[in-house]
This record gives structure tokens, C-alpha cells and sequence, in this order.
């Protein structure tokens, strides 16, 4: 018998208590952690200088593995999004490579129109959620990752992917590092209780002096380029990695998967690197 709408309040209310009222874990593994996040920016080197359709094809592959956590964690909360429409938006990265940002709009557009579509046929109760949670992970993945193939079509793109790549990096690390010796002032206790002021600041600093040296040294640009975009970068990795907090507390899980060892899943990578893209790839393109 199909869930009614109190019914699926009550669910979502049960799983966001016990998301909340579950203990804490003592942290991830540091050591594997670093491995696989070493391993992961090797591979993305290696593909940028190598064969720049390889790294093409190395995002869409991200972009399909992690519509497939957002959709079983979605189904936590009796999200039952349109899988393959969903899953066909993944080629919505090597779109944007060929066509630029008028392919970028339009492939969106035609991905909605199927959800749509898709939905349509079969049982109508619950179809708004799952539209609305379909075109939720196209845009929250497939067109974010998608905007980092305009960063690399410039004819100085390996450039500008690295120092988008760094900067975001350097603001998970320095934040991590801050917040550890540092951190006293709870940022968003009740999504992400290990987030304090003073690892932003941290944040913010390393990201701002990542991203100037990168400028200069990658792109022969001014410094303080590099620190707009740093400082920027980290702000919008830090609302990146608290909205995907918020989802997963809503949804009542911990990690969006368990395929990367001491982070979790790989939506639980890309979070900041998904938000940072557009912001990058825009300011990138305008102070240069």
C-alpha cells in the first residue's frame, strides 16, 4: 500500500531524529584518507597533462558514480528519483567540453524534459517529489561538474583546473588543520559539529594564498586574483560541505557511500569541489 503524506512526514521526522540523536564518531581515517585524496589529485594530473579527454572522461565518470549515491540515499527518504534520465545526464560533461555553455543550457533543458516524461507514466502518488528530486541531481551534480569542462576548454585550461582544484583543496586543509589545533567557536553545530569560525578562517587564509601563488605560477595572472579567488572558493566550499551535511541529517545517513576508503563515498569528496566549479570557472573568466 502506498505511503500517505503523514506517513511519509512521520518517516522523515523518525530518520532525522535518529540522524541527530546518534553519537558522533571519533573521525575517519587519516591515513587512508590522505592516500586516496593523494591517489585522486595523481590521477587528475595525470589525465590533464596526458590526454585531456581522459580527465573528460574521468568527471563523467565521477558524475555517474555519484548520481548513483545521491539516488539510493534519496531513496532514504522515499525519494524515488528517474534513474536513467538521471543517469544519461552524466553526458551532460562531455557536452559541455564540445558545445560550451550553450550546449551546457540545452542538454539541461531536454534532461528535465525527460525526467518529466519519464515520471509521468506509471503512478502519480509521490510524482512531484521525485521530479523535483531528479532535477535536484542534475543540477546538483552533472551540470556542476559539467561547468569544470569550460574551465578546461580555455587554451590555458590545465591551468585553470589546477588552481581550481587547489584552491578547493587547500580550503578542506587548512580548515581541517585550524579547526583542529584552533577550532573553540561551533560554526553549524547541528549539521557539522566539528566546524568551527576559526577553521573558516583558516579556510579562507590557506585558500586565498593557494590560490595567488596557483595565479601567478600556473597562469601568469596578478596575485591578487588568485586571492579573490581563494577566498571566494572557500567560502562557497565551506556552504558546499554544509548543505551536503544538511541533506545527509534530513536523509538520516552519516556518509553518502563506502566507495573511498576514509571519505566515504564520492559524493562525499565532491561536495566542495561541485560548489567551487561555477564560482571559479566565473571569476577565472572575468579577472582574466
Amino acid at each position: 500500500m502506498a505511503e500517505t503524506v503523514g506517513e511519509r512526514a512521520q518517516t522523515r521526522r523518525a530518520l532525522r531524529a535518529r540522524a541527530g540523536q546518534s553519537p558522533p564518531k571519533a573521525g575517519r581515517n587519516l591515513p587512508a584518507a590522505t592516500a586516496v585524496g593523494l591517489a585522486l589529485i595523481a590521477v587528475v594530473v595525470a589525465s590533464l597533462y596526458l590526454y585531456t579527454p581522459l580527465f573528460v572522461g574521468l568527471v563523467t565518470l565521477f558524475a555517474v558514480l555519484g548520481v548513483w549515491e545521491l539516488d539510493h540515499a534519496l531513496r532514504q527518504g522515499r525519494i524515488w528519483v528517474p534513474l536513467p534520465p538521471v543517469l544519461l545526464a552524466a553526458g551532460l560533461v562531455p557536452l559541455a567540453y564540445v558545445a560550451g555553455p550553450d550546449g551546457l543550457a540545452a542538454g539541461f533543458a531536454a534532461v528535465t524534459a525527460m525526467i518529466v516524461l519519464w515520471r509521468s507514466v506509471g503512478d502519480p502518488v509521490g510524482a512531484l517529489t521525485d521530479v523535483a528530486g531528479g532535477v535536484f541531481v542534475v543540477a546538483y551534480l552533472p551540470v556542476l561538474a559539467a561547468i569544470t569542462m569550460l574551465m578546461v576548454a580555455e587554451p590555458d585550461g590545465v591551468g585553470r583546473i589546477l588552481t581550481y582544484v587547489l584552491v578547493t583543496v587547500a580550503s578542506d586543509t587548512g580548515g581541517y588543520v585550524v579547526g583542529v589545533l584552533r577550532g573553540r567557536t561551533p560554526m553549524a553545530p547541528s549539521l557539522s559539529p566539528k566546524k568551527s569560525w576559526e577553521g573558516f578562517a583558516g579556510s579562507v587564509g590557506t585558500s586565498a594564498v593557494v590560490g595567488a601563488l596557483a595565479v601567478v605560477l600556473l597562469l601568469d595572472g596578478p596575485w591578487w586574483v588568485g586571492c579573490v579567488v581563494g577566498a571566494v572558493a572557500a567560502c562557497f566550499a565551506t556552504v558546499g560541505d554544509l548543505a551536503e551535511s544538511s541533506i545527509k541529517r534530513d536523509l538520516g545517513i552519516k556518509d553518502m557511500g563506502h566507495l573511498l576508503p576514509g571519505h566515504g563515498g564520492v559524493m562525499d569528496r565532491l561536495d566542495s569541489l561541485l560548489v567551487t566549479a561555477p564560482v571559479c570557472w566565473a571569476l577565472l573568466h572575468v579577472l582574466l
